[in-house]
């Protein structure tokens, strides 16, 4: 099986090595050439456009910023590509672009679309342990089963409706994003109180909320270790499809709003490209680390 993977960022490179991994053949391109390049060296071929790449594809993974890169990208590749093939939307990106925009973009130039938003961050992906939110007809899910067997350890098909995965996905992202933000404020708030902040990782421990998220991102607080696994500004974005999704269901955005909030002032404050967890400097901003 031939699969394209357009976009190499941190969860690209992974599912593209994931990709190789299960003996899949791998063509990457990404709009910065130097992040697609090192890709080589594991097997993959690299292409210099996304229409180049898709030429002979069997799948099309796309792992880009936004729905408008996403289309933008897809406008340029989807010409090229087999008539027939199957797109793998992985991204994140909003409820028009996942139901709407991006299905119309395929049918119009003869591909099969699938919603398929990815939960994890860059471990899972390099690990192929993401979770694959999916949302196709029926008649795609067996063509696509190689490909999310590769990059996922589980594929959970919500519906044949394209969007629901995305659905999905913003749902169990707005919780993500919450947890991160609680994580940072109670470590934040434990300091300002003069209390060593792993006693309250310690007090959580093993209780009925306790969470190993909870653990992952605190313990990553406390030692002021940022090294990005999805960044600050990823979680601005994201937080903003969730809101924009919430007021359109007419779900009160009050907290997520205010969650984003955060996110804002730690990507303001020069934490952008940290992973999200440096939102723990929005609630601390003259703190150089909590340890």
């Amino acid at each position: 099986m031939r699969v394209a993977v357009l976009g190499t960022g941190i969860m690209g490179t992974g599912m593209a090595r994931s990709l190789l991994r299960a003996g899949l053949d791998v063509t990457v391109w990404d709009r910065t050439r130097g992040r697609s390049a090192p890709l080589a060296a594991d097997g993959a071929r690299v292409a210099g456009a996304p229409a180049e790449a898709v030429t002979d594809a069997d799948v099309i993974i796309t792992m880009l910023w936004d729905g408008n890169s996403v289309a933008d990208v897809m406008a340029d590749a989807l010409p090229a590509a087999p008539d027939g093939v199957l797109w793998a939307q992985t991204s994140t990106v909003g409820l028009h672009d996942a139901g709407d925009l991006l299905p119309s973009l395929a049918d119009g130039c003869g591909a099969r679309y699938i919603d398929a938003p990815v939960l994890g961050t860059r471990q899972p992906a390099e690990e192929g342990r993401l979770t694959v939110l999916a949302a196709a007809p029926e008649p795609l899910r067996d063509p696509v089963t190689p490909v999310f067997g590769a990059i996922g350890a589980r594929t959970v098909w919500v519906s044949e409706q394209p969007g629901d995965g995305t659905r999905l996905k913003l749902v169990a992202n707005s919780w993500v994003a919450t947890l991160v933000a609680a994580t940072a404020q109670s470590i934040a708030l434990a300091q300002g109180l003069g209390l060593d902040p792993r006693a309250f990782l310690d007090m959580m421990k093993g209780g009925a909320v306790d969470a190993p998220y909870l653990h992952i991102k605190g313990e990553a607080i406390i030692a002021g270790q940022f090294t990005p696994s999805f960044a600050v500004r990823g979680a601005v974005k994201d937080t903003g499809l969730i809101a924009a999704a919430m007021r359109e269901s007419g779900t009160d955005a009050t907290l997520m709003e205010a969650v984003r909030a955060q996110y804002r002032k730690a990507a303001g404050s020069g934490h952008g490209e940290k992973d999200m967890a440096a939102i723990f400097y929005a609630f601390r901003p003259e703190a150089s680390g909590p340890g």
